[in-house]
């Protein structure tokens, strides 16, 4: 099949480390089908300038840049997506003979690559995240938007059972929604020395180190969870809270760990590429991630296969995924159940070969066979032979 992928999420040159879920995924796709990415870069973000390279083997990739009014008319921005690539990419994409298009989030997104197979007269495919669904669906205009999408799309890819009812409560047909969880990279994620690990992080060798990985913004719960750390250190002073990752609420993390007097005992990091964070899982304690919303982070799936517990919090998929045995789910916003979470994560023997074991049943070689499945009969369907789009 000759498959075109559109997307937000996926390393640019803006933004090398963005979407390495979907880079891992699309390689795979990419070994076995003729496949070809364009990624939306915000306008903004492409004005900021480069920031690195970034070379997928077995990817035809490009990009075009998002234009959109800032700030405002949130509901406009489908069509400014759809009007950003059509202008920029649209003659090579008519003369592409695609036979599907898979499109991962669905707003902006996925509504406007609902028009963008409509123009090409091939089929698509819409794989859903998370907030793209639990965030942006709540929006009126844009649940019209998102809606229409899923309604008009061979098939809905979801990354967890909970998003996968969610698109069935929007309107999409149960037989069309297909539930993928996603992979994990078992050469880079496995269980290892977590003194070795320490070392070679420029960690202390014997106290607790609760970590963070992840984008530094609200909704991912960084800010909970730094209020939620002097109830760490009032039973462990000597633990450590590391954020590994980049964001808005950098500053606010460092002025906040000011007024809670905690300042020694955390530490930012900065973002570190995808094949780099195993031996931050590794010489982790706990792993903890107190999103507000989500569909399945796989920073907690790649967290236990190294055998790394997890505190986070039961939201989405979350819940489908962590298992009692290999972790502790708490409410969202609930910074005082998140303090205690994290105590007893702390003062628990856990079985990590168990927790890596469990971990190891989320392969990409599974998930790639899945979809490749979910596009081969969409194409199928749309009764145009494979190789021939209209």
């Amino acid at each position: 099949m000759k498959i075109l992928v559109l997307t937000n999420l996926f390393p640019t040159p803006w933004d090398p480390l963005r979407g390495a879920f979907n880079r891992q995924q699309f390689a795979l796709l990419g070994q076995r089908h003729e496949v070809d990415v364009l990624t939306a870069v915000d306008f903004r973000e492409r004005m900021a300038g480069r920031r690195g390279d970034v070379d997928v083997p077995g990817l035809r990739t490009g990009h075009f840049v998002f234009v959109y009014p800032p700030r405002i008319g949130r509901s406009l921005h489908a069509l400014c997506w759809f009007a950003s690539l059509m202008w920029q990419h649209g003659r090579r994409l008519r003369a592409g003979h695609y036979d599907a298009l898979l499109v991962s989030w669905a707003y902006p997104d996925g509504a406007a690559a609902g028009w963008v197979a409509r123009r090409l007269g091939i089929p698509y495919v819409v794989k859903v995240h998370g907030s793209d669904l639990n965030v942006q669906a709540e929006h009126a205009l844009r649940r019209v938007q998102i809606r229409s999408a899923l309604r008009g799309a061979g098939a809905v890819v979801a990354v967890s059972r909970a998003l996968g009812e969610k698109a069935i409560a929007l309107g999409c047909s149960p037989d069309r929604v297909h539930v993928v969880y996603n992979g994990i990279d078992n050469a880079l994620f496995s269980p290892g020395s977590r003194s070795d690990a320490r070392e070679r992080v420029g960690l202390p060798a014997s106290v607790p180190v609760v970590l963070y990985v992840g984008n530094l913004k609200a909704s991912k719960g960084c800010i909970d969870l730094i209020n939620a750390f002097p109830a760490v250190l009032a039973i462990h002073p000597d633990a450590r809270l590391v954020f590994v990752g980049a964001g808005p609420c950098r500053d606010a993390l460092l002025a906040r760990a000011g007024a809670l007097g905690c300042t020694a005992n955390v530490e930012l990091r900065g973002a570190f590429p995808h094949h780099a964070l195993g031996d931050w899982f590794r010489a982790a304690t706990v792993l903890c991630l107190p999103s507000h919303n989500e569909g399945v982070p796989n920073v907690v799936l790649e967290a236990m296969a190294c055998g790394t517990p997890v505190v986070a919090t039961r939201v989405g998929g979350i819940p489908e995924v962590v298992p009692d045995y290999a972790g502790t789910l708490v409410p969202v916003n609930d910074v005082a159940a998140l303090g205690h979470a994290l105590n007893e994560a702390l003062g628990h023997r856990f079985d990590y070969p168990r927790i890596a074991a469990h971990a190891s049943m989320f392969r990409w070689d599974d998930n790639v066979d899945a979809l490749e499945r979910i596009l081969h009969d969409v194409a199928a369907a749309a009764s145009l032979p494979i190789g021939v789009s209209a």
